[in-house]
């Protein structure tokens, strides 16, 4: 595993101090993590975002969405069934899984559907108006009573 000096980042920065641990969960969790299932991750806007995981011969009741701890996280279980005929082949990997994405702060899911065999995930960014920037109007001082008559 790799180990970054994140030493420099801190010198110049202020309030970032989430962003080793972040950057900590976020190696840890590609050492365990399999390739399945495949996904994208694209940006669809400038405070927008979509993961698609390919999902084929998952109903919709077999997969889970959840948030928590600034993590999407979405499992696939298959439910169980008996099988009757003999499977000569099995290409379709219909396998129980976990995949996890961080996600930034206000980040929310806005939408997830399954079309084709593929769950699409909407994410937008929704930053609160108290945390855009504004302008700060510079005000003139006032005479001090005090300070004007010795003056």
């Amino acid at each position: 595993m790799r180990h970054f000096d994140l030493a420099p980042l801190y010198r110049s920065t202020v309030g970032f101090d989430r962003l080793a641990s972040i950057l900590d969960q976020v190696m840890a969790a590609d050492v365990g993590q399999t390739t399945y299932p495949p996904y994208n991750i694209e940006k669809t806007g400038e405070n927008a975002y979509r993961i698609t995981l390919a999902v084929a011969g998952f109903a919709d009741s077999e997969l889970t969405l959840e948030v928590r701890d600034g993590q999407l996280v979405v499992t696939g279980r298959k439910a169980e069934t008996e099988e009757k005929a003999s499977v000569l082949h099995r290409g379709i990997a219909t396998r129980a899984f976990e995949r996890r994405f961080q996600l930034a702060d206000h980040v929310r899911v806005a939408e997830a559907v399954t079309e084709n065999g593929l769950l699409h995930i909407d994410l937008v960014r929704e930053v609160p108006e108290a945390l855009k920037p504004r302008r700060i109007e510079i005000g003139r001082a006032k005479a001090i009573e005090g300070h004007a008559a010795a003056a």
